[in-house]
């Protein structure tokens, strides 16, 4: 089976299913609308391809009878009496970032490079990133 190209919204809402089936594939699967261009992809298939290129390079350091987590160039930091406890908040912290970037930081100039890891963020469950702060996920 080959690529799904719609070249208009209308022929791409008459053949969503195609597109979902295509996209469920693998198969390249888009849509262009005036002078976009958008692609149908499988969220899981799209989760991991953005583990594998957006490492999450987290930093933990155990001070002050606690521990620290966070993640080197990004203004993100958690801590908690346990490690657990400081993963724990790292991912509400992660999810806090990314409500932020989508409601204003994506045009800041230090923040709208973020794309990747807040869509990695929004395509994951609490236990995956967990696993993607400490490096765990398959």
């Amino acid at each position: 089976m080959s690529a799904v190209r719609y070249e208009s919204y209308t022929r791409a809402r008459a053949h969503l299913k195609d597109l979902l089936d295509a996209a469920d594939e693998g198969r390249v699967a888009t849509i262009r609308r005036d002078s976009g261009h958008a692609a149908v992809v499988d969220a899981e298939r799209l989760r991991h391809h953005l583990m594998a290129v957006c490492p999450s390079r987290a930093e933990v350091v155990a001070e002050a009878g606690g521990w620290s987590v966070f993640l080197p160039g990004l203004p993100l930091a958690a801590d908690g009496a346990t490690l657990d406890s400081a993963i724990e908040e790292m991912v509400e912290v992660l999810r806090e970032y990314a409500e932020d970037w989508q409601e204003r930081l994506r045009t800041v100039p230090n923040h709208e490079g973020n794309w990747g890891l807040v869509q990695l963020i929004g395509l994951s469950d609490d236990e995956s990133l967990r696993a993607w702060l400490v490096g765990t996920e398959r």
